[in-house]
């Protein structure tokens, strides 16, 4: 119970944070800033809104090379590598003279910190050796935490006072840090031999991905039904389960799909996608309820949800020990709950509701934000050795994303739907309502986690080479 986190595991997470910081911050800071870019740069919203969405597709087709990548080269070298290309594509966006020009930018940002957000999580799970996995992803989950809550409050901040390139300068300072820090002071690991890219298996997942991302981009605006969201989300799953099915006869598949018969990774990929209803569909409403149904800014709405930052903050550390004790399942049943009681509110609040109660709420579900992510992530570790661990951040960072653009465009959907026949107030409750229901479903779900036992059991050494076979039972 007293023990302490590894300080080779506290310094290997302090240097990953400073360079992730930027990956983390830029996903959600560019979203405030679409119609500033439309009118500076003289394009449509059509068009502008390529600058999300192109950046998303990069990031979902680099995400599944970083198992192949960290085999071949090494995870130190990987990283380095990709925080250079990410600081290449923000200094090419920050000099962009037209749309296309910054879409390019933002496809290089993608393909950096598609490499990067798995590695980082590797690499830290990895130095802990398999122990205090709560407490050890309590550390590492604070940036993408935080991402979402304070990135639209810098993007409004940086639009009001400096101007829209700022928003890629702003990542130089983070880049050259984080380099500099990484290779002054992260470990190396050597490649694990020379494995060779699994090209077929490739050209099935990346555009499966990338099909699929767009399809949901494209929902959230035009709906499910729309044949231009419709028939990409039909090829993307399609494309996906023909490399499931292919790499289930491969020895050395690209991602080692035979994690999902191993119940904590399954259970927690399961749990993280559903809660992408929850959690990431209700983070587009929040911005969107200050601004349309109480007329804030959006520099006043990113301050508005600071409280929900603050709540996540107090939580996160609480929750990752209690799940080094208890298990991931209570842990995360218990959050979701709190997470849909403090949504439920906002079906109810309008432009006369008080905002310090509205503040209350949001501290409160922050609380249960910070509740379920960390030990999510912490369980799908259990029971893995060297090799399945940089799979596993694989499958875990897919499931979070597709279940995140999936559950944005539903609520974007319900939303719109009800909007386009009624008052926008009556809109938001009825989302607000979903949003909550969807934290309720959660919540059944995260019963499927592993309990106390789990976390009881004796780990692999994740600095000893890998055993013969990839994972072992977990109860």
């Amino acid at each position: 119970m007293g023990e302490r986190l590894d300080p080779k595991v506290l310094r290997t997470a302090g240097v990953l944070i400073a360079g992730i910081l930027a990956v983390v911050f830029d996903t959600t800071i560019v979203g405030v800033a679409l119609h500033d870019l439309a009118a500076d740069l003289h394009a449509s919203v059509a068009t502008i809104q390529w600058v999300t969405t192109a950046y998303l597709l990069a990031l979902g087709i680099t995400v599944p090379l970083s198992t192949w990548a960290m085999a071949r080269y090494g995870g130190k070298r990987v990283w380095i590598f990709s925080l250079a290309v990410f600081l290449a594509g923000s200094l090419a966006s920050s000099a962009a003279w037209d749309a296309p020009a910054l879409i390019a930018g933002r496809v290089v940002q993608g393909i950096g910190g598609g490499l990067m957000l798995p590695v980082m999580t590797t690499l830290v799970v990895r130095a802990a050796g398999g122990r205090l996995l709560g407490r050890t992803t309590a550390v590492i989950a604070l940036p993408a935490l935080l991402g979402p809550i304070l990135g639209p409050l810098a993007g409004g901040a940086i639009l009001a006072h400096l101007g829209w390139r700022w928003m890629f300068w702003v990542n130089i300072p983070f880049g050259v840090a984080g380099i500099w820090l990484a290779a002054r002071f992260l470990d190396r690991d050597d490649p694990s031999g020379r494995p060779r890219l699994d090209v077929p298996g490739l050209a099935l997942l990346a555009p499966g991905l990338a099909a699929t991302i767009f399809g949901l981009s494209e929902a959230a605006s035009k709906g499910f039904a729309d044949l231009g969201a419709l028939a990409p989300l039909i090829i993307g799953v399609g494309l996906v389960a023909g490399f499931a099915a292919y790499a289930l006869r491969r020895t050395d598949p690209l991602v080692d799909v035979r994690l999902f018969a191993h119940r904590p990774t399954v259970s927690a990929s399961t749990v993280l996608f559903f809660s992408g209803f929850a959690l990431y569909g209700a983070l587009l409403l929040l911005p969107l309820f200050f601004q349309q149904v109480r007329g804030a800014t959006a520099l006043d709405a990113g301050l508005a949800l600071v409280p929900q930052g603050i709540g996540t903050l107090l939580s996160r550390s609480l929750a990752g020990s209690l799940t080094d004790r208890l298990g991931a399942r209570p842990i995360t049943v218990a959050g979701f709950l709190v997470v849909g009681a403090a949504t439920v509110p906002f079906a109810f609040a309008d432009a006369h509701t008080s905002t310090w109660t509205l503040a209350g709420w949001l501290l409160l579900r922050g609380i249960g934000l910070g509740a379920v992510t960390v030990p999510v992530m912490a369980v799908a570790y259990l029971g893995l050795d060297r090799e399945a661990v940089a799979h596993a951040s694989v499958l875990i960072r897919v499931a979070q994303q597709i279940g995140g653009s999936f559950g944005t465009a539903v609520l974007a959907v319900i939303l719109a739907h009800v909007m386009g026949t009624g008052h926008p107030e009556d809109a938001f409750h009825q989302a607000f309502w979903w949003a909550a229901a969807f934290a309720g479903v959660a919540a059944v779900l995260a019963l499927l986690l592993p309990g106390r036992a789990a976390v009881q059991q004796a780990v692999p050494d994740a600095a000893e080479p890998a055993p013969p076979t990839p994972v072992r039972e977990a109860r």
